[in-house]
């Protein structure tokens, strides 16, 4: 399938707006309804697993790329997708899970999980050593940054063993995964200076050390000027971009821009980025974010509908929970007791991603779902709570239990995606 990504991205070439939007997750909701979606429009679906989430040691996730593999695979099928229509992909494939150590053993740890992961099947492979270790002096430079990249490199092509070869994902100004820990009002896009010397530097070392290689980088990762903070949204403006854009289409290289952060811009956003030549869409957290959205709805609807002795208590757990097990929030949740509490639930990073799974939070969610499927939902709640939904039923278009509910939600996130990249 990466040959296929390949020949539809270079489409932009010919002056065609064409695009993929990349969903980033481990839950089981967001990838069945990312291929629901995907069913739906009759389309490639990309699905992609970051470093920290699964790598040869689990992730957060606790799944190795194989696992992974398996978990998306099930998920796919259950939704009706085409799974000769699925690519999967390794997300910032290098040495940030193990950026405290030295470099050399953060290297080849990342080394050993970029050859698990295409050895599992990966065909799209973001090789990512932007970021400095323990003994880096500082911010590595792009010369160094390519270095790590040809070195995961050959790790990649050294475990490929059939199929379609990889392709790969490069570039030094890569925004941090899950969204900026600050506050951003602002950002510039990449200079056309920084993406030419990336590039250049990219392609010196590469054509040395990986002979043929080189046409299989597809893509360059760049700062279109989008971000997103705790709970605020850098909006897409494509005359910042402008320079960026003249500067892709007149390279003799056939790349495109891959754009991270993208989560939360608003829908006519999407159609522009994809126009100016970012033709890779990253989304993560805005998804699970609209998943929590959906629960968080449904649980409102449970307390009016259940007997208060067998609500699932779902914010309740989820509080607790994050409070007892605060190492995936607390780094980056500053302020006041209170302005935290706001943020471990509604900051747009999201980092209740990372809890879903918990026993207790898990067991909550069971029990919502549990109790909502055995009554009715009367249409005029769903109005309050779920109107987008709301109408979807009313058409008939989706059914009114609530696991549907949910994945709806979710598709709500990812309809403005499809829209913009409008795949064939």
């Amino acid at each position: 399938m990466s040959r296929v990504l390949h020949q539809h991205l270079l489409k932009q070439r010919s002056g065609v707006p064409s695009g993929i939007y990349s969903v980033c997750s481990v839950h089981p909701w967001v990838i069945r309804a990312a291929a629901e979606q995907a069913a739906h429009d009759d389309s490639l679906l990309l699905v992609e697993a970051t470093s920290n989430q699964v790598n040869q040691f689990g992730g957060y996730s606790g799944m190795r790329p194989a696992a992974f593999r398996d978990f998306v695979l099930e998920h796919v099928r259950a939704a009706g997708f085409n799974e000769t229509k699925l690519i999967l992909g390794g997300d910032h494939l290098g040495p940030n899970p193990w950026r405290k150590l030295p470099a050399a053993e953060a290297m080849a740890h990342a080394e050993t999980m970029v050859a698990e992961y295409v050895a599992a099947g990966f065909t799209k492979i973001h090789l990512d050593a932007s970021m400095a270790c323990k003994d880096d002096p500082g911010p590595p430079s792009d010369e160094l940054v390519a270095h790590r990249a040809a070195a995961l490199c050959k790790a990649a092509e050294s475990a490929y063993v059939a199929g379609d070869h990889p392709v790969y994902v490069i570039g030094t100004e890569v925004p941090v995964p899950g969204g900026a820990t600050h506050s951003v009002h602002d950002l510039p896009a990449t200079s056309t200076e920084a993406a030419s010397h990336t590039l250049a530097v990219h392609k010196q070392i590469f054509e040395q050390q990986l002979p043929g290689v080189w046409d299989r980088v597809i893509a360059l990762v760049v700062q279109p000027g989008v971000e997103f903070d705790h709970d605020a949204v850098v909006n897409y403006d494509s005359t910042k971009a402008a320079q960026l854009t003249a500067w892709l289409r007149n390279q003799p290289e056939s790349i495109v821009f891959e754009a991270h952060s993208t989560d939360y811009q608003l829908p006519p956003a999407y159609p522009k980025l994809v126009d100016d030549g970012f033709a890779i869409l990253k989304v993560g957290p805005g998804v699970t974010f609209a998943m929590r959205e959906a629960l968080e709805a449904l649980e409102d609807i449970e307390c009016q509908l259940i007997n208060e002795s067998r609500r699932s208590q779902l914010s309740e757990a989820i509080e607790r929970t994050m409070l007892s097990e605060p190492d995936n929030w607390l780094p980056y949740y500053t302020g006041t007791p209170e302005q935290q509490k706001l943020l471990r639930r509604y900051s747009y990073s999201d980092r209740v991603r990372y809890y879903w799974g918990y026993p207790e939070i898990a067991n909550a969610v069971d029990c919502l779902m549990t109790n909502l499927a055995s009554v009715e939902i009367p249409e005029s709640l769903l109005s309050r709570y779920l109107p987008a939904q709301y109408l979807r039923l009313r058409e008939k278009q989706i059914s009114g239990d609530p696991e549907s509910l949910v994945l709806d939600h979710i598709r709500d996130v990812l309809r403005s995606y499809a829209a913009a990249c409008a795949i064939q």
